[in-house]
């Protein structure tokens, strides 16, 4: 069986343990799918369907919803097995940290654009990569946002300053564009140099045109170290002042001086959501990833080299052996390196552990998928957090995992039908073993598929099974539900 001609559009799941995706207990049910969509959900052996999937054992859970992506380019590739695909996940948001593919045409886009791949720059205008997901049908679901990094490579003549008011103008055109043809938000990455000069003034004038549109607003903070509350409270101030629904950006804090200060950025958080709507996405890691950036690396107390341009001989190499090999500091070796990505530890694991448990986090992998030796997030984040988080660390219930993965994002970004399994939903589905998933992938060997995972559903297609793919186009881009 392959792709969507030959996928059963009329079956049940029988037997399976049912966790619905609301964070309520698991139930014992048949789901019975047609055309697409959850037809009926009932008691054990009721259900009646051509095709019978025997889930005796199994947990049905609706798709996973990873918050935070750079699939950008990925989703444009038919490159199968899937590393989203294999981890249960079924929909995707795209354009995170200010990075996003459109509106932009160049041959040498700057660092962290190059994240998505130096060639894939070739869309003058949002609404022509919109049409290019169309016209691909990729294989999971896409929830698109737009980048601000992307938009100030686009109109800002001089990205070592603040934008002039016609700069910020334009960029907030080309941000009612991009809604205008489907994109569900904006993202910020003022933390990168491309956009590090970008003042609140014009991150302001820029998210203005969010407002009166229900749109998303996803922040990757201007610091997440020593200033890390003045950071938070710059994002904070621009989700309310945007009327967006926020979403901080891979929460964290880093660097040993600030380990367990996420106690009070929580905190902080959990008071702005009072008055305004704001939640936060997380990766179950230690260890982050992006480009190779000097000052960070020397700061780190381990830093992975995961691809050098100028020295592709050091990739999946440590920074302290290499600058000990040249006889430079950390620094300097990690200049010579540049351009280059890097996986950085510099978090803790209590920190990891209490932001992953907060009820207003979110599941999202953060994965390179075109780094040469990507982090192991880009394949295992939301097996590990099944696994290792829920059942081996007892961190939350398995409900609370699938709930951080399903219904509240769905709820979070707007997504009509979809996060919760009921009658009349999208029949993005997974079954999966709940003694059994975990996930393989490491920083050695980053790309091996995790376990447990039994079959994968995108919009009723079987697009997974026992980790063979199945449907290479049985994703569709999502279209904003929320009236502007």
């Amino acid at each position: 069986m392959n792709d969507s001609s030959s996928a059963p559009q009329h079956f049940v799941i029988r037997g399976a343990d049912v966790i619905d995706g609301t964070g309520s207990a698991r139930f014992n049910a048949d789901v019975v799918v047609a055309n697409g969509l959850v037809s009926a959900i009932t008691p054990p052996g009721q259900g009646e369907a051509r095709e019978v999937v025997d889930a005796t054992g199994l947990v049905l859970c609706p798709g996973f919803i990873d918050t935070h992506t750079h699939d950008d380019q990925l989703l444009l590739q038919p490159t199968l097995p899937h590393p989203k695909l294999t981890q249960g996940v079924c929909t995707v948001v795209t354009g995170n940290c200010g990075i996003s593919l459109a509106p932009l045409v160049t041959r040498t886009p700057p660092a962290p654009l190059d994240l998505l791949g130096a060639d894939a720059f070739i869309y003058k205008t949002f609404r022509d990569y919109l049409a290019a997901l169309d016209r691909e049908q990729p294989c999971v679901n896409v929830v698109p946002l737009i980048g601000h990094i992307t938009l100030r490579v686009r109109h800002v003549a001089d990205l070592k300053r603040p934008a002039t008011a016609a700069e910020v103008s334009a960029m907030a055109g080309e941000l009612t564009q991009a809604l205008d043809a489907g994109a569900f938000g904006l993202s910020t990455g003022v933390y990168y140099p491309p956009a590090k000069a970008a003042s609140t003034e014009e991150l302001l004038g820029v998210c203005a045109a969010l407002k009166g549109r229900s749109a998303m607003l996803a922040m990757h903070l201007r610091d997440e170290g020593d200033n890390i509350d003045a950071a938070l409270k710059e994002a904070l101030d621009v989700g309310a002042a945007s009327e967006a629904d926020l979403v901080i950006s891979h929460h964290k804090v880093v660097d040993p001086q600030n380990h367990g200060r996420t106690r009070h950025t929580l905190q902080a958080i959990e008071q702005a959501a009072l008055g305004q709507s704001v939640c936060l996405d997380c990766y179950p890691y230690e260890a982050s990833s992006t480009m190779l950036i000097a000052e960070k690396a020397s700061r780190a107390q381990e830093v992975l080299i995961t691809w050098s341009q100028p020295h592709p001989e050091h990739s999946g190499k440590d920074l302290k052996r290499i600058a000990q090999g040249w006889g430079l500091s950390l620094h300097e070796a990690a200049e010579r390196l540049m351009p280059g990505g890097a996986i950085y530890f510099a978090m803790a694991a209590e920190d990891v552990e209490r932001v992953l448990q907060h009820p207003l986090t979110m599941i999202g992998s953060d994965g390179l998928p075109h780094d040469r030796l990507p982090h192991p997030r880009l394949w295992g984040t939301f097996p590990r957090v099944l696994g290792h988080y829920s059942r081996d660390k007892k961190l939350f219930s398995l409900e609370s995992a699938i709930h951080k993965m399903t219904g509240l994002p769905a709820q979070r970004f707007g997504l009509a039908g979809r996060g919760v399994i009921a009658p009349g939903h999208h029949a993005d589905l997974v079954l999966l073993d709940p003694l059994e998933v975990r996930d393989n992938a490491n920083y050695e060997t980053p790309e091996r598929p995790s376990t447990g995972i039994h079959a994968v559903y995108v919009n009723g297609q079987l697009a997974l099974w026992r980790g063979q793919p199945m449907a290479s186009h049985a994703g569709r881009r999502l279209i904003p539900s929320r009236a502007p």
